[in-house]
């Protein structure tokens, strides 16, 4: 159909009603979508409105938590030494493992718990025994050679009740015993030595040396088993700080221990995973010692924090200092975490992450968020905290449950509208286009009509003026004449009393008049009827009769019309094949009389369609076939009113068969 069709009458109507109802359906859609929309920025307003309340919480707890530690460390600074240390080993107890308290007062530096600093920023001056005590037994070793009277010398100082004196001695009598190419009396030495620990010799704890000189010869004889076990010990004595070193000592022993471990053995969950924590605490602490002297040649008295970025971790530091001691607290973000954790109780996690950035920009804690998320943000500046604080929720679905529920209904209720002005625009688009389809069908009818009675009425009207003016001149021709105008006026009749006949069908007022009918003689003199009104044309009528054809119970004239209508139109449908063929027979208790022709055939489309009322074939319609399109219509309710029922076989180009099935008459 051309667009230009559709403003036209009737298909106007259509269109204006189509227009109006998509105009209808977007402003539905448009609705739905601006509440939907609207109900996704209540809920991100609510969503943020809850993360702000979290985040004010967290940015409270912690800033009363360090004002808490700021008072006690402040207070732990003012206390006389001994009270100091029991005030600040509570502390530390209450931080935990997260964590140390350190004390600086003089050249001292405390750290509590006592193991908690692999390295101390400051060591006191150990005492060493005198130079001249080794000096003869060192005169032998190195400038005489004579490493047996070298030995007897050491052996005898390493009797001396000094436990300085002994434990130089014993480290000078197994380097002899290593120059001598005499490993395993040098390692007895050294585990004589290692019983003297912590006692200096050098600076370093003689249980420090003699269990790293041990290592070194066990490395040397190659014996990697037991390598590997006393390394590992030591490695796990240096990370759990057993010894009080300075940070280069340490640094050394701990590059030579990493040196004799296998790289299997450094990947232990113990004592290795804890120690980046435990020296970015030490490097804390050293940066505490540092300011303190600062402070200390100011002669002023300091309260502060910070956060510091050390070693690729965060460690946060909290002092009070006097130019007399110094008190301290250097902590993980852990425990800020088990802080705020606590007050916000298990469920404060279920739907948000804190992540805390420093000054610089590193990550404190938390893990950096790579999908859009609600998230608020408090900077430094507005919680006077060292970090920036961000909440981020990372369950929308959970924040939104409310929402959701809510959505979903709205959804279920503009699905269901939707629902219903769809199913009535094709409702009412189907009956539209049904009436407007009947309208069509209507006016093709009457045209046919029209036409089927123009032709009849034409040649009576030719006829009977012929006669009427006496230009008929012989008697013969006569009575062709009036002949011809009785087969016209029948043919009028029939066409009248089909329409008719086809109206009261429709209106259920048709009576049938039932009797006992013999079905040959029907269809026999139907058909004889049938062939002298189409002879003219050159058809021809072949019947083929069963002899022991039952009788069936009918009206005779509406059977013999519906006979009649499917010769009729296997005449008008077989321009070029004359031949028609009439059938009749019985088969399980039926009748059944089949009319067969040879013409223009019926798509398989429109098989279905063609005992519809007005419908007529494309077939029919490009071979300008006339008809009312009732013929089949009439044939189908006579058929169903005598309890029989009418089929159709065809093939396009090849004719058509056309069966009525009737109950055979029970005698």
């Amino acid at each position: 159909m051309h667009l230009r069709k559709w403003f036209e009458p009737p298909h106007h109507l259509l269109t204006l009603f189509l227009a109006t109802a998509l105009a209808l359906a977007i402003g539905l859609a448009w609705l739905g979508w601006s509440i939907l929309e609207q109900d996704r920025a209540l809920e991100g307003q609510r969503i943020e409105k809850h993360l702000n309340q979290l985040a004010d919480l967290i940015s409270a707890n912690l800033s009363k938590n360090i004002a808490e530690l700021e008072d006690r460390i402040g207070k732990i600074s003012a206390l006389p030494e001994p009270e100091a240390g029991r005030e600040a080993s509570r502390l530390a107890q209450e931080v935990g493992v997260d964590g140390l308290v350190v004390l600086f007062h003089s050249q001292e530096v405390d750290a509590y718990p006592p193991s908690s600093l692999v390295y101390y920023p400051s060591l006191p001056i150990s005492r060493e025994p005198p130079e001249r005590v080794f000096a003869t037994g060192e005169t032998i070793e190195f400038r005489d050679k004579d490493y047996a009277h070298a030995i007897a010398t050491y052996r005898l100082l390493a009797r001396s009740p000094d436990a300085l004196i002994r434990a130089g001695a014993l480290l000078r009598e197994a380097r002899v015993l290593r120059k001598m190419h005499l490993p395993l009396q040098a390692g007895a030495v050294y585990q004589e030595l290692a019983k003297l620990d912590p006692t200096p010799t050098g600076g370093v704890p003689a249980g420090l040396v003699a269990r790293a000189a041990q290592c070194g010869l066990l490395a040397e004889a190659r014996q990697s088993g037991e390598l590997q076990d006393e390394a590992h010990a030591l490695d796990l004595d240096l990370a759990g700080g057993r010894w009080r070193l300075t940070r280069g000592v340490y640094q050394f022993y701990e590059q030579e221990v990493s040196g004799w471990l296998r790289p299997e053995t450094l990947g232990d969950p113990d004592p290795r995973s804890t120690r980046p924590t435990r020296l970015a605490l030490a490097a804390g602490a050293n940066l505490l010692w540092e300011q303190w002297q600062r402070f200390g040649e100011a002669e002023t008295t300091a309260v502060g924090h910070r956060s510091l970025w050390t070693d690729h971790h965060s460690i946060f530091l909290l002092w009070s200092s006097t130019p007399e001691a110094l008190a301290g607290m250097v902590a993980a973000p852990v425990y800020f975490e088990r802080q705020w954790r606590a007050v916000l109780g298990t469920g404060g996690q279920q739907d948000a992450q804190i992540t805390l950035t420093d000054v610089e920009g590193h990550l404190v804690f938390g893990q950096s968020m790579s999908v859009p998320h609600y998230a608020v943000t408090r900077a430094t500046s507005d919680t006077q905290l060292p970090w920036t604080l961000r909440v981020v929720s990372t369950n929308l679905g959970a924040d939104a449950a409310e929402s959701a529920s809510r959505r979903r209904l709205l959804l279920v209720g503009f699905g269901l509208m939707a629902l219903v002005v769809l199913a009535g625009i094709y409702f009412i688009a189907r009956a539209v286009t049904r009436e407007l389809e009947v309208a069509r069908l209507q006016s093709d009818f009457v045209s046919a009509v029209s036409h089927e009675f123009r032709t009849p009425l034409a040649s009576l009207l030719q006829r009977s003026e012929l006669l009427a003016d006496g230009r008929v001149s012989s008697d013969q021709q006569r009575r062709e004449y009036y002949q011809a105008l009785v087969r016209e006026s029948q043919r009028l009749r029939r066409l009248v009393e089909g329409l008719l006949d086809f109206g009261r069908m429709e209106a259920g007022s048709r009576e049938y008049r039932f009797e006992l009918i013999e079905t040959a003689g029907l269809v026999q003199s139907v058909a004889e009827e049938f062939s002298r009104e189409v002879a003219p044309g050159g058809y021809q009528i072949e019947t083929k009769l069963d002899g022991s054809l039952p009788p069936v119970r009918g009206d005779r004239e509406a059977l013999g019309r519906a006979l009649w209508n499917l010769l009729d139109n296997a005449v008008k449908y077989s321009p070029d094949c004359k031949a028609v063929c009439v059938e009749a027979g019985s088969q399980d208790g039926r009748v059944a009389i089949r009319v067969r022709d040879r013409g223009l055939g019926i798509a398989p489309g429109e098989q279905g369609e063609i005992f519809k009322k007005f419908f007529r074939a494309t077939s029919a319609r490009q071979a300008g076939v006339k008809g009312t399109g009732l013929g089949l219509a009439m044939v189908e309710r006579i058929t169903q009113a005598h309890g029989g029922r009418v089929s159709v076989e065809s093939e396009p180009g090849a004719g058509s068969t056309f069966t009525l099935r009737l109950p055979a008459a029970k005698e």
